[in-house]
């Protein structure tokens, strides 16, 4: 590998939550293309991807999202790019939905005695080991915790490159559904919203250090 241990201790260290980007210094669309390919790429449990990545330019679409968005007030106008990630619920999500039976088959190339198999398995997932088909919010808990694995992804690689991003989970999530819904037909049913992801180059430096506890306090090891 090119890049060295200290290149990524060196990224994690730059990157922070960018409260407002420079807008006349854009982000390419070839980084953010780069950028995307590592949420892409990210793992989820069974593998089976419940998301979806919404990226918004549309200058009006984002001012009404900025109505309800209350921790992105000055990154929304000023990134260079806004994506909203949303969580795939129930319908998509449980082991014997048609979302699941056909991206085991058509995604993962799984044979036929695969897919039963894995169906079982998940099943046994799902109903027992962490009873997600009583609830529609431990489904959708269940979905939104993986999101969280392209959302890091998303920030390292951006932070890799020299590239700010900032996570938003700071909105009405009632009302910022509702008008997903309303603008761009995203069926509620189906779908809820995770957080939004703000990118681009910051306008200032922060003017307070990045404060992490000592990893004493945060691992245990037992040998």
């Amino acid at each position: 590998m090119s890049i060295s241990k200290q290149d990524i201790i060196d990224a994690f260290w730059f990157r922070h939550a960018c409260k407002e980007f420079d807008v006349a210094k854009p982000v390419s669309r070839e980084d953010f293309d780069f950028i995307l390919e590592t949420a892409r790429l990210s793992p989820s449990s069974f593998g089976l991807e419940p998301w979806k990545f919404l990226v918004v330019q549309n200058p009006d679409l984002r001012e009404k999202l900025r109505q309800y968005t209350w921790g992105g007030q000055l990154q929304l106008p000023t990134a260079s790019y806004v994506l909203v990630a949303l969580l795939r619920k129930s319908a998509f999500m449980r082991y014997d939905s048609p979302y699941i039976q056909n991206f085991m088959r058509q995604v993962q190339n799984l044979s036929e005695l695969a897919c039963k198999i894995r169906t079982s398995i998940l099943e046994k997932f799902q109903a027992d080991d962490f009873d997600l088909l009583n609830s529609e919010r431990s489904m959708a808990d269940w979905s939104a915790r993986q999101t969280y694995l392209p959302l890091a992804n998303m920030m390292t690689a951006a932070a890799l490159i020299g590239i700010d991003t900032c996570p938003i989970e700071g909105f009405d999530q009632n009302s910022l559904e509702n008008l997903l819904a309303k603008e761009l037909g995203i069926d509620r049913q189906g779908w809820g919203v995770a957080y939004l992801l703000a990118f681009g180059y910051r306008k200032a430096d922060p003017n307070w250090p990045k404060t992490r506890q000592p990893i004493d306090n945060i691992v245990e090891w037992f040998e």
